[in-house]
């Protein structure tokens, strides 16, 4: 039942509109999708979460395998049932959160071997088991097991990386299309309709990396694509080179998806460049602390910061804290891009109290 289909496009930018279409209910894009690593978004229940304007949440493959376990979640009616939430829902493989471990993994071509960060216990998970993992969690999109390079990695070891990656991908394909499993092995949610599985491409900050690593995912029978690997340090002029030369590559007819990246001028710019959907953690992160968000067409000068005029409130973007506000607004900024900076979108100002 998985679909996606692009309803419009910009004449100036690679921004689009779109409608990804699950068994579980349909995405409009460009979409932020709130983080709920452990199966909830923090500070926030479902209903609050969909009265946002949100209708996809993820959660982290990682923290539900250590806990509380993939088996009580599919004893409990499977992941939508466990979290209260009847929409789509999108989990990422958990590549990222084991990478980003160090100490406590060790990769090897089979798998990654790896100590829990909550009791130290040792796990050996495979491309082939992160895809059961999220299959049995019932998910509507899964992703692809990964090896996200580290930012600051010499070239070669990138390339490792990538490659291996890409042998990673064909297996998380072979695994996803195996209908020959032993019964009493097979969830009930592997067998839901429409169950979409992403490829994600790597290749750290290196052009050359990025587009090779984007072409060879692209020739896989994946039903979205992702751009992993960024926001992990580098410049983030250095992160829109690496999205624009992978999304060049990438099929148009199909979902873009620019995963751990979602402050409110990241969102404009990643639609620019003809991204989907997006995913960050950030606004449930910085819920506690009194934080404002300025965008401003064209970017902030030091003479606006040095100026005691006041901005013009037709170039300004406030966003404030809690969290729901935030997410409020992001799904905001989302739901009508029409263009980039420069063209002829329309901003607005939020009052903080």
């Amino acid at each position: 039942m998985f679909s996606f289909k692009t309803l419009s496009r910009c004449s100036i930018t690679r921004a689009r509109t779109g409608e990804i279409l699950t068994s579980h209910g349909t995405v409009p894009t460009p979409a932020f999708i709130p983080v709920g690593s452990q199966a909830t978004v923090k500070t926030l229940i479902p209903q609050e979460i969909a009265a946002l304007g949100a209708n996809i949440v993820l959660s982290n493959t990682y923290h539900l395998y250590l806990r509380p376990g993939v088996d009580v979640v599919r004893r409990l009616g499977g992941l939508h049932r466990f979290m209260g939430w009847d929409k789509p829902i999108l989990t990422d493989s958990g590549g990222y959160q084991i990478f980003s471990l160090a100490s406590l993994r060790q990769v090897k071509e089979e798998g990654v071997l790896f100590r829990s960060h909550i009791d130290g216990s040792e796990h050996f998970l495979t491309p082939e088991k992160a895809v059961g993992i999220q299959q049995d969690l019932g998910a509507d999109i899964i992703m692809a097991f990964d090896e996200p390079p580290a930012y600051g990695q010499k070239k070669e070891k990138v390339e490792v990386a990538t490659e291996r990656t890409h042998r990673w991908a064909k297996r998380c394909l072979t695994s996803f299309s195996n209908k020959e499993q032993a019964p009493s092995s097979v969830s009930p949610f592997r067998e839901q309709a429409g169950q979409a599985l992403f490829g994600i491409a790597q290749g750290g900050v290196y052009p050359d990396l990025r587009q090779h690593s984007a072409r060879h995912i692209a020739s896989l029978d994946f039903s979205g694509f992702a751009i992993g690997g960024l926001c992990l340090g580098e410049p983030k002029e250095v992160m829109w080179e690496m999205v624009e030369h992978t999304v060049s590559s990438l099929p148009p007819e199909k979902v873009h998806y620019l995963m751990g990246v979602g402050s409110p001028e990241d969102l404009v710019e990643g639609v620019a460049r003809g991204i989907d959907i997006f995913d960050s953690a950030l606004p449930s992160r910085v819920w506690p602390e009194t934080a404002l968000y300025l965008l401003v067409k064209g970017g902030v000068t030091s003479e606006m910061l040095s100026s005691k005029k006041r901005m013009n409130p037709s170039t300004l973007i406030v966003i404030a804290t809690p969290a729901a506000l935030f997410q409020r607004h992001i799904f905001t900024i989302c739901s009508k891009p029409r263009s980039y900076w420069d063209c002829d979108w329309q901003p607005f100002i939020t009052c903080v109290l």
